[in-house]
């Protein structure tokens, strides 16, 4: 892992993640709303039909849908993921279930549907970083569906969007790698790494700990010395150099969740790459969890268990919700 030039990019996920959920120009975030998840009971039932024969019954083709992380585990996960149109015209309010099948094809049994909710992951003006605002492919919105996968190996994955009749268009979703192939990733129950985080005491310098425009304020204490003691987000995330475009947003709604929680919760934000430089390989507490991408999110209790993990995007709301976990009082 730490000999790795760059990280590896989430499947076609992340990479197309940033064309596919973005806003235009200096209208970032105009238009994006969360929606929730909408009733299983909107789509087709699989009845013991194979993958294929879901997607199939849809009778006519759906949008594009891009998965947004890299890592899938033996469990519950987090599918976040885009959906466009095929000249990647945006599609933000569409209702999409998730259907899934074990082997490489489409001939396994599925199961299904998972709905996924739309999470708007754009931030007050006052939290968004330059490094954001100037970014015209920083995503503002993500569908997110859990979904449970109960063994490791091959999966394959469809969507059904809802048309406006009330038919469904169908659509094969990239897979982005095999379930469990990494392994050693924090997950929640798990004791968290101890690591030494740089701090600005320790550095001096904040622009070489942090490549946000301006830095965050999520410096002033170090890992090592909070956890296991107090809460702590620990927020893997490098804002310029990020191969998802995700990485400034979600910095954005840690800073602004701070201002709520960051009188109980330590907030530590960690760079990816040594020196802040692609050629130069992984930071030692990138590789010291384990992580083939980013950002990365680790919520993490008192006793120092993780309480929450999220790869990729998320918004100030489900931000909320796993540190009111941790937070007390």
């Amino acid at each position: 892992m730490t000999r790795r030039r760059k990280l590896i990019p989430a499947a076609l996920s992340a990479a197309v993640l940033a064309v596919l959920v973005t806003a235009c120009g200096s209208d970032a975030g105009s238009g994006a709303v969360s929606q929730p998840a909408p009733p299983a009971s909107e789509f087709p039932s699989p009845n013991g039909q194979s993958l294929e024969q879901v997607l199939s019954s849809a009778g006519k083709p759906g949008p594009v849908v891009a998965p947004g992380f890299g890592v899938l585990a033996q469990g519950e996960n987090r599918f976040s993921f885009a959906v466009f149109e095929v000249d990647r015209t945006q599609i933000r309010d569409a209702q999409v279930a998730i259907y899934a099948a074990p082997g490489a094809g489409l001939k396994g049994k599925a199961i299904g549907p998972f709905p996924a909710r739309i999470e708007d992951i754009t931030t007050e003006e006052k939290y968004r970083a330059q490094t954001t605002a100037n970014d015209p492919d920083a995503a503002t919105v993500v569908y997110v569906a859990d979904v449970p996968l109960d063994r490791k190996g091959k999966w394959a994955f469809g969507a059904l969007v809802k048309n406006e009749d009330g038919s469904y268009g169908a659509s094969v979703v990239p897979t982005p790698g095999l379930v469990g192939q990494y392994e050693g990733i924090p997950r929640p129950g798990d004791k968290a790494p101890v690591i030494s985080t740089p701090t600005i005491d320790s550095v001096g310098d904040v622009s070489t700990i942090d490549t946000r425009i301006p830095p965050s304020s999520m410096h002033d204490e170090d890992f090592a010395n909070v956890v296991g003691r107090k809460p702590v987000v620990l927020l893997f995330a490098t804002p310029q150099l990020c191969q998802s475009r995700v990485c400034g947003p979600v910095v954005d709604v840690a800073e602004q969740t701070k201002a709520e929680y960051g009188d109980r919760v330590a907030f530590i934000q960690m760079e990816i790459y040594r020196d802040n430089d692609l050629a130069k390989g992984l930071r030692p507490q990138v590789a010291a969890f384990r992580l083939p991408t980013e950002p990365w999110l680790f919520v993490i209790d008192r006793d120092g268990v993780v309480s929450t993990v999220i790869e990729g995007p998320f918004s100030v709301a489900e931000l909320e919700r796993a540190v009111a976990k941790v937070a007390g009082g």
